[in-house]
């Protein structure tokens, strides 16, 4: 496995990296058994492109399918496999465009394609796929999508593929659709629990396993999977990367920043010059967030560092808009990493503040303001949030706008007008589905309130707010550090050197404030025992 120096520039070490896909040949991707009326070359090269695509391994899904088609050009399954190999389908708008072009390749109408599909299966895999990529909103495709599936599994429940593509069109219509009851959710991940069982090869029946239960009470579900998965399809850097949807569920630092450096390493190794990088953006962004949760703050630098490298990469994108909204996302990920570090570290820093400011600055820059007592720079961002929050569709900046203004008040003294807008924060942050990754906004909101109640003197509140902050993200060390605390004023001594001990655990041998806050407190409470124990 190619390593990355954090001594050598990224660009550099992209073009010494790059190699052609085809040095991928013979990688780990996974196994699956999806018979179609294809047979030789164009049935084994299909076979691995949809192995791959289980991984969301995109673009090495499409060399596969593309070769497959050159091998039986009249192969309907290869041209459907490709149609899915452009979007995300739990988190993108599931673009048309491209999917389309594919299909049309293998015809220029839905009936002349459902006509070189041979099989009642296969036209129904190809039927499917009409509708996802047809007329009509995001959302009632996606929908409709999902119904087809489900008939396609009442006809063939025992087949693994069709129940595997089942799963991901609940998971992708659960998304669409917002459903916080996570009803499909547990219907995607009960398919995928059972297939993982049967084929713990399989890289869709782990992957959607780990997408149904991302969810903090239940990921507990999925940490089998979670481990299992970056074995897997070890030649794909989202299989490496998405085992850590799970491990941030249970506060499992060392492996968010392990599998993020690995899935990292797999996204360089596989760049070509002209490729976009999101799937190493992604990693560097999740790996950053494991390091910051650890103390590790020299190798958040290098995250940092890394990722103002890759945004100035000749060809970032994929040209036109795919390529303008890569860059997009690189930019945004560059300020959501600093204003992450400021929270995280505490490191308070004001950044400028501009009609350009996204609300993860404004919000660092506001929390900073309010622990230097810069009351002048808390009213501006509170005021640029607001133009933010009102302008845009976003509930995670009005969230962010109600911290800020609740801080600028808490710090003036308004204590009653500061819960009030915390509680409305609250209210808002309810009707969200529960974390999934890094924290957001990058101060968690119960967090935040919990501070904010200590300051305020109010530790048996702040109490209740650290600990759902902990039931929403699992052993995040400045949670428990604040519960400490709060435990702390209230003379709850056990429950407080339980917290300190946590904190100690995460921050091991890091040199924290923080830390020696906690090794202090443990300290003078193992000496009270040893006093009254003589």
């Amino acid at each position: 496995m190619k390593r990355i120096s954090s001594a050598l520039p990224i660009l550099a070490l992209l073009v010494a990296f790059a190699s052609p896909l085809d040095a991928q040949s013979n990688a780990d991707v996974g196994e699956i058994d999806f018979p179609t009326s294809a047979v030789g070359e164009a049935q084994n090269l299909f076979v691995r492109g949809v192995t791959i695509l289980h991984s969301f391994g995109w673009k090495q899904a499409r060399t596969e399918f593309h070769a497959a088609q050159a091998a039986d050009p009249d192969f309907a399954m290869a041209y459907w496999g490709e149609s899915l190999a452009y979007n995300h389908p739990l988190n993108s708008d599931m673009d048309t465009t491209e999917p389309r072009k594919a299909l049309e390749r293998l015809a220029p109408t839905p009936e002349e394609r459902l006509a070189k599909a041979p099989t009642a299966r296969e036209k129904g895999f190809l039927s499917a796929v009409e509708i996802l990529w047809g007329e009509g909103d995001s959302k009632d495709r996606r929908v409709g999508y999902m119904e087809a599936m489900r008939d396609l599994h009442e006809q063939y429940p025992e087949d693994d593929e069709v129940t595997a593509f089942y799963a991901l069109s609940l998971l992708s219509a659960s998304a669409a659709t917002r459903d916080l009851t996570m009803r499909l959710n547990v219907r995607a991940g009960t398919l995928a629990l059972n297939l993982f069982e049967d084929n713990p090869n399989h890289p869709g029946a782990a992957h959607y396993t780990i997408h149904s239960f991302d969810h903090p009470l239940m990921a507990p579900l999925a940490l089998e999977a979670a481990h299992r998965f970056a074995e897997i399809a070890s030649a794909v850097s989202h299989a490496r990367h998405m085992p850590t949807h799970i491990f941030i569920q249970h506060g499992m630092w060392d492996l968010v920043s392990w599998n993020n450096q690995y899935a990292f390493d797999a996204a360089v190794d596989l760049w070509e010059p002209g490729d976009a990088v999101g799937d190493g953006v992604h990693a560097l962004d999740w790996g950053h967030y494991g390091d910051l949760q650890m103390g590790d703050y020299a190798k958040a630098r290098v995250w940092m560092q890394r990722l103002d490298e890759l945004t100035t990469l000749n060809g970032y994108g994929t040209g036109g808009e795919r390529g303008a909204a890569g860059i997009a996302r690189a930019n945004g990920a560059v300020s959501l990493l600093k204003a992450r570090y400021i929270v995280d570290t505490e490191e308070w820093e004001i950044q400028p503040i501009t009609a350009e400011s996204k609300a993860h600055e404004l919000l660092a820059t506001g929390l900073s303001a309010y622990r230097t007592d810069d009351a002048a720079t808390m009213a501006a961002a509170e005021t640029a949030l607001k133009v933010i929050a009102d302008g845009d569709d976003d509930d995670y900046a009005k969230i962010m706008h109600k911290q800020v203004g609740a801080l600028r008040h808490a710090a003036m003294g308004h204590a009653d007008v500061a819960i009030g807008l915390m509680d409305e924060a609250v209210a808002i942050i309810q009707t969200i589905a529960p974390p999934r990754g890094s924290a957001t906004p990058v101060k968690p909101l119960y967090e935040l309130y919990g501070e904010m109640l200590l300051d305020l003197d109010r530790p048996a509140e702040a109490v209740a707010q650290f600990e759902t902050s902990l039931l929403r993200m699992a052993n995040r060390p400045r949670s428990l550090l604040g519960a400490a605390r709060a435990h702390a004023m209230l003379g709850h001594h056990a429950m407080a050197a339980e917290s300190y001990r946590q904190v100690a655990e995460v921050w091991k041998g890091r040199d924290i404030e923080g830390l020696h806050e906690a090794m202090s407190f443990l300290e003078e409470t193992e000496e009270m025992k040893d006093a009254g124990g003589r």
